[in-house]
């Protein structure tokens, strides 16, 4: 009867820790320090900056719209920009259900700018709930304060859009974990030097998150030796999608391509045309869709994009031959 009674008050103990390990953790939790209390004035260098940064660099658009993935590369919905929609949940791989929100004014009218910046860069929305880093917060608080302020100020000028977006869900214990990942923030106010060509690309890939797609991880982990390999599968409706190896490895990555290759590879879905690529079943090895967001990124410059090529050169090199895609036995590799 003693062991039952000592047992019965550890179980007691262990729930009584736990309960308050779990009651300190979301009354502490999050914390990135307090909203930046600023204002940002929309000035017409920055709306411009600003709209490029949003759709053809940190693609914030192409997030938080509704794609039409009956086209190839799936196409941004007219009319649909920055309502939200794009779901990323336990089918894609994500632990729970994680919708992309509403950031026209319609749904943000009411933030303040310092609102914005924390979100975008600590990962902590007006509610003080932290944000899960689909939303790559981590990379975009590299950003200049300069190029800050345009994204925002670009944003408040989206067309208000009233569109229902579910709250976002995540699985035990993700839905603890989140909390800790923001962390305060100290924003860059020198600009970047646009002559330092490959600090400039190195830039201009961190704000494009090219490195989240493009190493493959293992629970949330990027893995060891494979920066910018490739191989981070995603599981779609037509089938399972990896990414490609970026590296400088002339046999399976991007070694033997020349600087205009690799714009001309971007810019090939510059135009309406590009828009209008159908993609329907069957699936074959010239006819799969991808989640990469080539129109989107078509639109950057062929500077930047040279200054991205001219950073990637400079990466590890990498042998990591990638199945592209595979779909019901269908399996494709790399050329």
């Amino acid at each position: 009867m003693k062991i039952l009674k000592w047992i019965g008050v550890l179980i007691v103990a262990c729930v009584v820790i736990i309960a308050g390990g779990i009651i300190y953790l979301t009354s502490k939790y999050p914390d990135a320090g307090p909203v930046p209390d600023i204002k940002i004035d929309a000035t017409q260098a920055r709306l411009e900056r600003g709209e490029y940064l949003a759709k053809h660099v940190a693609v914030c658009i192409d997030c938080h719209s509704t794609r039409d993935w009956i086209y190839y590369a799936g196409p941004i919905v007219p009319g649909s920009e920055g309502q939200g929609g794009e779901v990323f949940n336990e089918d894609l791989g994500f632990p729970g259900t994680i919708p992309a929100k509403n950031i026209t004014p319609a749904a943000i009218g009411n933030w303040s700018d310092g609102d914005v910046l924390h979100a975008i860069t600590a990962g902590i929305n007006k509610k003080n709930q932290a944000l899960f880093p689909i939303m790559p917060y981590p990379n975009f608080a590299h950003m200049t304060e300069e190029d800050l302020y345009s994204v925002i100020a670009y944003i408040r000028t989206l067309k208000p859009v009233e569109s229902t977006v579910p709250e976002t869900s995540l699985n035990f214990p993700m839905n603890l974990i989140v909390r800790l990942i923001p962390q305060k923030v100290e924003i860059r106010k020198t600009p970047v030097d646009t002559t330092n060509t490959i600090e400039y690309g190195k830039y201009l890939m961190t704000v494009a998150s090219c490195s989240e797609c493009h190493t493959p991880q293992d629970h949330g982990k990027p893995l060891p030796g494979k920066t910018l390999a490739g191989g981070m599968e995603f599981k779609l409706p037509w089938g399972i999608v990896r990414s490609a190896n970026i590296t400088p490895d002339a046999e399976t990555g991007i070694g033997i391509w020349t600087k205009e290759q690799f714009i001309n590879k971007f810019k090939t879905f510059a135009g309406e045309q590009a828009r209008q690529i159908p993609m329907k079943p069957p699936f074959n090895e010239s006819h799969f869709n991808t989640i990469m967001p080539w129109l989107m990124y078509a639109g950057m410059t062929e500077r930047d994009l040279g200054a991205i090529y001219e950073y990637l050169r400079t990466v590890e090199p990498v042998k990591n031959k990638i199945i592209k895609f595979s779909s019901e036995g269908v399996v494709i590799s790399a050329k």
